[in-house]
């Protein structure tokens, strides 16, 4: 095949690509930005729209569970949210999945949260994974207020780059204690979140002394000055190729140590940010499988 036909599938993207789409995803660079630079980096006929293409996620294509899998029932609830939810109101909504075979019995919670783009496709397929485990799983969209995920995450990250961060923190404490107290709970709940939702899960863990457990995955460490507030038990994620999260995990760690908390790190050594997210090729099969065992075997523990 002659490289004018390549498609995106036959693109092995390299570092310097992965560089680019991390700035991209993250707010760095705008749109326009993003393609010029990749521009930059075709070669072999192979044009931007091309490559980008092979970096930016693929839902349809990566869908584990569909939300009519018989072995998990889901619904979209609202919540008040008194102190954040943007905007346009008090009110939150999210993704509340429970798995079909528990009836009326009363079940753990796994808070998840999302990335900076919104409750998008890929998130809520993770929640369906969480119950699919055995868990009630919540997802809350941090977009609700704006009309929620808009159907793309170019979309998505403008709309949550628009949203107050301190009220969106409000928001997944107030989702974190409204399964704490639902009457189909155990009052046992932890939460894992990915990139921004990595850095809400450091943080509910400073503002929520009854949360279970935490599992902050490539996400922005909390303040070294809030670590002896935490309560909750932590499994931290990182991924080895990942300069911009890590930086100031070593400090965070440090503190935990010293504060005598109760946490568990592992860094995924050749891993790009991101490689639990199977939509996209920062996905690292074999390492997203031993941490997503390993997050669920730490939420039967401390949520039993």
């Amino acid at each position: 095949m002659a490289d004018t036909e390549r498609g995106a599938g036959e693109i092995q993207p390299t570092q310097e690509m992965f560089d680019l789409y991390d700035q991209y995803c993250h707010n760095d660079i705008d749109r326009r930005t993003f393609m010029d630079r990749l521009g930059k980096l075709a070669v072999g006929g192979v044009s931007a729209a091309v490559l980008a293409e092979a970096l930016l996620p693929k839902y349809a294509s990566a869908l584990q569970m569909a939300e009519t899998d018989s072995r998990i029932v889901g619904s979209r609830i609202t919540y008040d949210s008194p102190n954040g939810a943007g905007k346009q109101g008090k009110q939150m909504g999210g993704y509340l999945v429970r798995p079909a075979s528990a009836g009326s019995k009363k079940l753990p919670v796994i808070v998840v949260v999302h990335e900076n783009r919104g409750l998008n496709p890929h998130i809520a397929d993770v929640t369906r994974r969480a119950a699919a485990a055995g868990f009630m799983a919540f997802a809350p969209d941090a977009l609700y207020p704006l009309g929620g995920y808009p159907g793309t995450d170019d979309e998505g990250r403008t709309m949550q780059a628009t949203r107050n961060g301190a009220e969106m923190l409000e928001d997944f404490i107030t989702a974190v204690q409204l399964m704490q107290g639902r009457a189909d709970s155990t009052g046992k709940v932890g939460i894992v979140g990915f990139c921004f939702g990595g850095g809400i899960c450091n943080n509910v863990a400073v503002r929520v002394p009854t949360l279970a457990a935490s599992a902050p995955y490539y996400g922005a460490a909390a303040a070294v000055a809030d670590v002896p507030k935490f309560q909750a038990p932590l499994l931290i994620t990182l991924a080895g190729i990942d300069e911009r999260v890590n930086a100031p995990y070593p400090a965070y760690e440090e503190a935990l140590r010293k504060e005598g908390k109760t946490f568990t790190s592992h860094t995924y050594e050749g891993c790009q940010h991101g490689f639990h997210n199977d939509t996209t090729p920062r996905f690292d099969p074999e390492n997203a499988r031993v941490a997503w065992n390993r997050t669920l075997d730490f939420f039967r523990k401390h949520l039993a």
